[in-house]
């Protein structure tokens, strides 16, 4: 666990909100929690989060309609809590910018293993005598020591997911990963639903590296063996 991690509740259920606090404030986290979207816009503008755990189904302003808006200028991690256990619809907060997704009900613990997934942050330390400190990807490099994306002398906001991912290609170029593989570096769950996530973080990270996300050049599919990145 992230010592300390301030976390973010988002939900209109005050029940939900507070025993999640509580929870969670036993497990050693520091909480704060907003009754809608517009509470957590104010409470946003003053304050970083280390983790948003955001409800779905809000009145007034959804929990996607936040996330795709937090998504234009923040890289904060969120967790969707959705009482929807359709699988189109938790694709649908993969979509919109989350990093996971946590259906109604749940158990306490689950959620702790979720949020303490997020948050780890397994630091890649690359063999630079092996391996290049920046990974050349068209216009787009990776500099792989600070995990961060650029094309030319602009940053690319990833989200955690997507850093996570990126993280993992840069210790291997050029081998292809297995999903099952990349759900198991993600520390989730598996399964096929787990399996469909990957998916849309690939596309969701495509869209930032590649001209042409549809033929991808760099991010590439490796068929029977899974996703491959291939700088140049």
């Amino acid at each position: 666990m992230t010592p300390d991690a301030h976390l973010l509740i988002v939900d209109d259920d005050e029940r939900i909100r507070t025993l999640l606090q509580k929870y969670l404030i036993r497990n050693g986290f520091l909480v704060s929690g907003a009754r809608d979207a517009a509470h957590a816009r104010r409470i946003l503008s003053g304050l970083d989060f280390d983790l948003v755990i955001l409800d779905v189904m809000m009145p007034g302003e959804d929990g996607l309609s936040l996330t795709r808006d937090l998504r234009k200028d923040r890289d904060v991690p969120i967790l969707l809590l959705t009482a929807k256990g359709e699988t189109d619809d938790r694709i649908a907060g993969l979509e919109a910018g989350a990093d996971d997704y946590l259906a109604k009900p749940f158990e306490p613990k689950e959620l702790l293993l979720r949020i303490n997934a997020i948050l780890r942050r397994a630091p890649v330390t690359p063999d630079t005598s092996q391996h290049p400190k920046v990974l050349q990807l068209g216009p787009v490099r990776y500099d792989v020591e600070r995990g961060e994306l650029w094309q030319g002398q602009d940053l690319v906001r990833l989200t955690a997911t997507e850093s996570q991912l990126m993280r993992i290609f840069a210790t291997k170029p050029s081998e292809p990963f297995s999903r099952t593989q990349l759900v198991e570096e993600l520390g989730r769950d598996g399964g096929q639903s787990q399996e469909r996530a990957v998916d849309v973080q690939i596309t969701r990270l495509r869209r930032k590296i590649e001209a042409d996300p549809k033929q991808p050049r760099y991010l590439q599919t490796v068929r029977g063996a899974g996703y491959m990145l291939a700088p140049e």
